[in-house]
C-alpha cells in the first residue's frame, strides 16, 4: 500500500508537535513514521508532503521506508493530489483530516483510495490491531510480557493485604 501523508495537517493539529517550530513539527513526525509507521499504518511505503521549497527534498529509512517531498511552488494538496492521480493501479491511503483534499483525491482514484484522519499519526496514537485471545476478546495488555500480569497480581495481592493490616 502506498501511504500519502499531509504533514502539516497532522503536525499542526497534534499536541505533541503543533507548539514547535515547522522544522521541529516536520523532524518530529518523520521520526516517528521511521520508528513506528508500520505499526500505525501498516506494511507499504509512505509519502510525506509539506507545503514549501526545502532543501532536504527526499530522506529514506532502511527500517520503514519513508520519503519526504516539499510542494515546491504548488500546495502541498496539489502536490498529494498529483501523486495519487499517477499512481498505478495501486492501492492507496491518504493521510489527512482535509475533506476537500480528500474528496479531490477520491476523484482520481476512486475505491483505490482510503482515507484515514490525521489523528491515527498523532503521538498519543496506539497500535489499531490489538492482539487478540484465545476467546476472542481484545486484551487489555497487548505488549506486555508474558506473565506480567500475574505479577501485577501478586503485587496487588502483597499491597492490599498490607493495607489491611
Amino acid at each position: 500500500m502506498l501511504f500519502l501523508v499531509d504533514g502539516y495537517n497532522v503536525t499542526k493539529s497534534d499536541p505533541a508537535t503543533r507548539d514547535l517550530s515547522l522544522e521541529a513539527q516536520r523532524a518530529g513526525l518523520i521520526a516517528r513514521l521511521r520508528s513506528r509507521g508500520q505499526d500505525l499504518l501498516g506494511s507499504g511505503s509512505v509519502v510525506v508532503f509539506f507545503d514549501g521549497d526545502v532543501a532536504q527534498a527526499s530522506q529514506q529509512s532502511d527500517t520503514y521506508p519513508v520519503t519526504v517531498e516539499f510542494s515546491r511552488g504548488q500546495s502541498a494538496d496539489d502536490a498529494i493530489v498529483r501523486v495519487a492521480a499517477r499512481s498505478p493501479r495501486e492501492q492507496v491511503c491518504l493521510v489527512t483530516s482535509d475533506h476537500g483534499l480528500a474528496d479531490r483525491a477520491r476523484a482520481h482514484l476512486g475505491a483505490r483510495l482510503e482515507v484515514r484522519p490525521r489523528e491515527v499519526l498523532f503521538e498519543s496514537a496506539r497500535r489499531r490491531s490489538p492482539r487478540k485471545r484465545a476467546g476472542g476478546e481484545i486484551a487489555g495488555e497487548a505488549g506486555t510480557p508474558p506473565g506480567a500480569n500475574r505479577i501485577t497480581e501478586d503485587l496487588k495481592k502483597i499491597w492490599l493485604s498490607e493495607d489491611e493490616e
